[in-house]
């Protein structure tokens, strides 16, 4: 993300995905030695100071674009959540979704890449 943050190319951040990070980062549960709170936000901070960086984050038409993903999807419960990301993405252009969460190959609409797997 280095690399994203120092360039001149626009690159984004959905705001939902934010706040997923600070969740997961600091959670006890998932990590043995989660990331200090100040960590966490020192490293958000970073991405969010970056000149090219775009925060996606809901608008005028976005209601259409996520209603139509549960729908044609038959998304209910936790996974609103990546439908919600994914609507996003999709009603601001996004041209690609780097995650490494296969259940965003339910929106085949949107095109993925694990920027973890060469």
């Amino acid at each position: 993300m280095t690399t994203l943050a120092e360039q001149r190319q626009g690159w984004a951040i959905p705001w939902p995905c934010v706040h997923e990070f600070f969740a997961i980062v600091t959670h006890r549960r998932i990590f043995k030695q989660p990331s200090p709170v100040k960590t966490a936000l020192g490293q958000l901070k970073a991405w969010l100071e970056s000149p090219s960086l775009a925060l996606l984050s809901e608008s005028d038409g976005y209601w259409e674009k996520l209603s139509k993903l549960l729908e044609s999807s038959r998304i209910t419960g936790a996974r609103v959540h990546d439908a919600r990301i994914a609507a996003l993405c999709l009603h601001h252009s996004v041209e690609r979704l780097w995650t490494a969460d296969r259940d965003f190959s339910r929106f085949p609409e949107l095109v993925t890449e694990n920027p973890l797997v060469s």
